[in-house]
């Protein structure tokens, strides 16, 4: 059996590969290790909880007393484990320089030790390009990260690149575009706005709306990192974008279209420090390997709002019950 590590896998993208892995490789066992934060919620591994080729571990990537037994025993490793959100970088940095940047190198450290490592896969994110204007950004492009999140990111992507240049550590990079699906905690955009709009709740609408982001199903994502487990070349990044370039006010009103709710629930505020107005990738170089997206946006828009509007047994504790989401909601848009 193939002994595959997840960290981060209670989280949004981490749980959705987490199912995927166990669904597409009957010869893989898997080990979620999450510290189980605001985002990562055991809930996000049901389905697999009994599973006899499933565990989950408590702990954190940055104690080096948990990762170690369990990144020196592993075959593949895949580092989803990060603190992720822009906004909450601006107000707690340090945050996101301890567990993206530290709690990744105590995973390389960890990876260094096993010499029957197979493969280190390093999640990042297009966010470490900046804002691109026009076109799309490649992987030898120039990392220019605007905020905190990216910039943390940025830092844990060369850390781990240079691990393998400098130990020959396994290491792929994987730099994603925004993703979307089931599963995603509701203070993302997406699900955020559908959770809101099903209860008559305005939706936030940074600034102008113009922003440009370009999405990918979690699920796509997925197959991405999984065909890079076996086909991707050690030391090489590749991006994984979804194709759909859409700006966010356009995204409001067809998430109003799906949800059966007018316009006059967006409520514009203003807009984030630093808010990066576009992105874009060029994903040639993994679709060389013979990858592309299959869900289109329009379905998978649709089905994700379907999930929100089935699932709401998952994200009604989150919105209503929770002190520290509600905290944070009002501290976020109560003053803009």
């Amino acid at each position: 059996m193939v002994k595959v590590l997840v960290t981060g896998g209670a989280g949004f993208i981490g749980s959705n590969f987490v199912r995927h892995a166990i669904r597409a490789h009957e010869d893989w066992t898997v080990t979620t290790l999450d510290k189980l934060t605001y985002a990562g919620r055991l809930e996000n591994l049901a389905s697999v909880a009994d599973h006899p080729r499933h565990r989950f571990v408590k702990g954190d990537i940055a104690d080096p007393e948990v990762t170690g037994p369990l990144v020196r025993d592993a075959d593949i490793v895949v580092n989803f484990a990060a603190e992720t959100h822009v906004d909450r970088s601006i107000k707690h940095a340090g945050d996101f320089i301890t567990t993206d940047v530290y709690g990744t190198f105590v995973l390389l450290e960890a990876a260094r030790e096993n010499p029957s490592l197979r493969r280190f896969v390093q999640i990042s994110t297009d966010e470490v390009y900046g804002s691109v204007p026009v076109g799309s950004s490649g992987e030898t492009d120039e990392l220019k990260p605007r905020n905190p999140y990216s910039a943390s990111k940025a830092g844990a992507d060369r850390l781990a690149y240079s691990y393998w240049a400098t130990y020959q550590v396994p290491v792929v990079i994987t730099r994603a575009s925004n993703n979307y699906g089931p599963n995603q905690f509701p203070e993302k955009i997406i699900p955020l706005f559908i959770t809101n709009l099903i209860d008559d709740i305005p939706v936030p609408l940074y600034g102008d709306g113009q922003n440009e982001r370009d999405w990918l199903h979690v699920e796509d994502h997925c197959r991405g990192v999984d065909l890079l487990i076996e086909k991707g070349v050690p030391g090489e990044v590749y991006n994984i974008g979804g194709g759909n370039q859409v700006k966010n006010v356009d995204l409001t009103h067809r998430i109003l279209e799906l949800v059966g709710k007018p316009a006059s629930l967006i409520k514009p505020v203003a807009d984030r420090p630093g808010h990066d107005r576009r992105y874009s990738l060029d994903t040639r170089k993994l679709e060389s390997l013979g990858w592309t997206p299959r869900e289109n946006f329009e379905s998978g828009l649709a089905a994700t709002v379907r999930w929100y509007r089935e699932n709401e047994a998952w994200w009604r504790p989150i919105k209503d019950q929770d002190p520290a989401f509600r905290k944070y909601y009002q501290e976020q848009y109560g003053q803009r």
